[in-house]
């Protein structure tokens, strides 16, 4: 078994000019998993990348059935499911989110999943019982949960809210009553901040902790590529989508399997879940206490997903009879190959885990900024994380011997470029804060 976890490699981009709500902007895209990595190549701005980041991962976690991990001192099973709400003003590049409901038509045509986001309720209901209990609702326009969803608000949300837990949900119709006991609903929705306020109207509704909103903050000029760049042969999103629906037909074949986090994962996600609680906690208040606590669910969402797409989607992955699960002690291995049988788990990889807490550390501000604009606090689309509480939220998150790559593990998860670490680290040197050990190696003091 690994005694330590991997240390994430540097971020793509050192910049202070980087958007605080950014998030491919801060990862290692060569960690990625290749099909994620081929995804975002069709991306032209760091707004689409994000965005189509963020489509991609909720239009596959429709497409993996029978893939759970257990949570919580119940061991309740969750499953890939991610419910996202993409709030982005005109001109912002929100149409390149449509290439994750392509690379999803594959799967459709073998797997009956998508519904229609155009639809009553009643019909919505019947879709998605049809379909097992399973299905992925992907709404580009506004309009549509506008006035379609508005008069039946109240319903969809609590339909959507019991769907992301799996809770039972059920619907009397006049000859008989329709239930799902375990729903699987991933749902990606595109709209204005009046559009999600119909779907989240308080900050105490239960929905709010569910759905992830993710903010784009910025329009976008026309782009010289869309009109000269040569179109492939066969659209990226087809390609992925064909691998997805040899993964999805596969895992829809087979029993359930288990995937989990590392004891080590366990342990740095619960320790930096607090670090995140107690600040944001403080700052915002005792009313976002569940999505701070819900997050840690979201990034094992997140975790898994990136999982099933290294592991699963490799060149022999068709050829096999059976599933390939990760032991524990090769949970840093990085293809199919090197997979071995334990317990029939799938244990997470280093670095898909250090990628899924850094988009879960930005999705938690993008929940901060929907926060306030819920509450009425502010009118602009800006989270309330200065850079003197983010220095205090890397500072509280270090152990009282650390060195270097230590600090600059947390910063990655915090979104601190690293120029700025060692300039804070000057200043904790300066300050008394710390004191240095050997080059590199440092202890806190008091």
């Amino acid at each position: 078994m690994n005694t330590n976890l991997i240390v994430p490699a540097e971020p793509a981009q050192d910049s202070q000019d980087i958007d605080d709500l950014r998030i491919v902007e801060y990862l290692n895209l060569s960690a990625l998993p290749e099909t994620l990595q081929k995804m975002l190549s069709q991306a032209a701005t760091p707004a689409e990348r994000d965005m189509l980041l963020m489509a991609t991962l909720t239009a596959t976690s429709a497409c993996l059935p029978n893939l759970y991990f257990r949570y919580g001192m119940t061991g309740k099973k969750y499953y890939a499911n991610l419910q996202c709400f993409i709030l982005a003003a005109a001109a912002s590049g929100k149409g390149i989110a449509s290439q994750a409901l392509e690379m999803v038509r594959p799967v459709e045509a073998i797997y009956p999943t998508l519904i229609p986001g155009d639809s009553t309720f009643p019909a919505f209901f019947k879709r998605l019982y049809e379909n097992g209990g399973r299905g992925y609702v992907h709404e580009s326009e506004g309009s549509v949960i506008t006035d379609i969803w508005k008069s039946q608000a109240a319903t969809y949300n609590s339909i959507l809210r019991k769907a992301a837990e799996h809770e039972t949900v059920s619907h009397n119709r006049v000859k008989e009553m329709q239930v799902i006991p375990c729903p699987q609903l991933s749902v990606l929705l595109t709209g204005t901040f009046s559009q999600y306020h119909h779907l989240v109207p308080s900050i105490e509704n239960g929905y709010f902790s569910r759905l992830l909103p993710f903010i784009v903050r910025d329009t976008q000029a026309f782009d010289r590529r869309y009109v000269e760049a040569e179109s492939p042969a066969e659209p990226v999103s087809r390609q992925v989508g064909q691998l997805l629906a040899r993964l999805c037909e596969r895992l829809h074949s087979n029993p359930e399997q288990e995937w989990t986090l590392t004891k080590e994962q366990k342990s740095r996600l619960a320790e930096h879940l607090s670090t995140e609680y107690k600040a944001l906690i403080s700052m915002l208040g005792e009313n976002f206490h569940s999505a701070v606590v819900r997050m840690a669910i979201q990034i094992e969402r997140i975790a898994m997903i990136l999982s099933a797409l290294r592991v699963f989607c490799t060149r022999d992955f068709h050829e096999r009879d059976t599933l390939p699960v990760v032991s524990e002690s090769n949970s840093d291995i990085s293809s199919a190959e090197d997979a071995s049988t334990i317990h029939g788990r799938l244990y997470c990889s280093d670095a898909d885990y250090f990628t899924a807490e850094l988009i879960g550390s930005k999705l938690i501000l993008h929940m901060a900024a929907a926060y306030r604009l819920i509450n009425g606090a502010t009118t602009e689309l800006v989270p309330a994380i200065q850079t003197s509480f983010q220095k205090q939220l890397l500072f509280s998150a270090l152990q009282p011997e650390f060195e270097t790559r230590n600090v600059l593990a947390q910063a990655v998860a915090h979104g601190v470029p690293e120029r700025t670490v060692y300039r804070w680290t000057g200043i904790w040197l300066r300050d008394g804060l710390i004191t240095k050990i050997s080059h590199g190696h440092y202890r806190k003091i008091g």
